[in-house]
């Protein structure tokens, strides 16, 4: 594995992911020891080089040789084929780099709603792109509604099991309801909001797919067993929309009006 040299990542010191891998690639050689700067600790050599608008939204790799900047998979793939040359076909392929462009995007645009920060001065914050946060919205929706679907088969003889399309319904109608709600109390991070929101779901739906793969092994606990995980997992995601709400610095009415929304909605199927 070859070290790329004279090249510096500026990242986004706030976004875990973004620290994890500019992180592993300091380790395992794949850049130098001073391979990496903070977004908001750039040096002035290096902050005159980039364009900090678009390196909020895109990582940007800097040759401090030549003074040539990269942005967002390009910089990625430069590293990583620099590291491991029998990659580099493939990173030249076109259809290759227009999908992981687009995998980038969605990832680098939505990172502030899937895991949020407090934000201080000289931040990293990308652009709300409404493309691309739809896309999450809509791609973690799917992905809620399937599990949900799949879970309530271990629920029956506690509540009736479901159909994908009632549960994308229900999903579809907590996106609506909570939309409602934030046009009132904070209608300015009303995207913001529906982000994490469905974070918190997306993360919910994740825990219980655990539960469903043990399930699948032949694991019989029960239908009561599940409804206590399943309940669980329920008050895991109110700690973690009351926490955010913190961060986003969001009135508490929202954790609120999440919560009387699944109320209603599980007095509606038990009746």
């Amino acid at each position: 594995m070859k070290t790329l040299q004279h090249h510096v990542l500026i990242f986004d010191d706030d976004c875990p992911l973004c620290e994890a891998y500019t992180s592993a690639f300091i380790k395992t050689k794949m850049l130098d020891a001073n391979g990496r700067e903070a977004y908001g600790e750039m040096s002035a050599n290096t902050c005159a080089l980039i364009d900090k608008d678009r390196a909020r939204n895109e990582i940007a790799l800097v040759n401090t040789k030549t003074g040539v900047v990269l942005y967002g998979i390009d910089s990625l793939m430069r590293v990583l084929a620099h590291a491991w040359p029998v990659f580099a076909p493939l990173f030249r392929w076109n259809f290759f780099r227009w999908l992981m462009k687009h995998v980038y995007a969605f990832i680098s645009y939505n990172r502030k709603v899937i895991i949020p920060a407090v934000q201080k001065q000289n931040a990293c914050v990308p652009d709300v792109n409404l493309f691309y946060r739809w896309a999450y919205i809509v791609f973690t929706w799917l992905f809620t509604s399937m599990v949900l679907s799949k879970y309530s088969v271990i629920l029956n003889g506690v509540i009736p099991p479901s159909k994908f399309f009632r549960e994308f319904m229900i999903c579809g109608g907590q996106i609506v309801f909570q939309s409602v709600t934030l046009f009132f109390i904070a209608p300015k991070k009303r995207l913001d909001y529906l982000g994490n929101m469905m974070s918190i779901s997306f993360a919910g739906a994740l825990l219980l797919l655990m539960v469903l793969g043990i399930a699948k092994l032949g694991v019989s606990a029960g239908s009561v067993f599940y409804a206590a995980v399943f309940m669980a997992v329920a008050s895991l995601m109110f700690i973690e929309h009351w926490r955010r709400m913190k961060v986003l610095q969001i009135h508490w009415l929202a954790s609120v009006s999440w919560v009387v929304y699944r109320l209603l909605i599980l007095s509606v199927i038990l009746n």
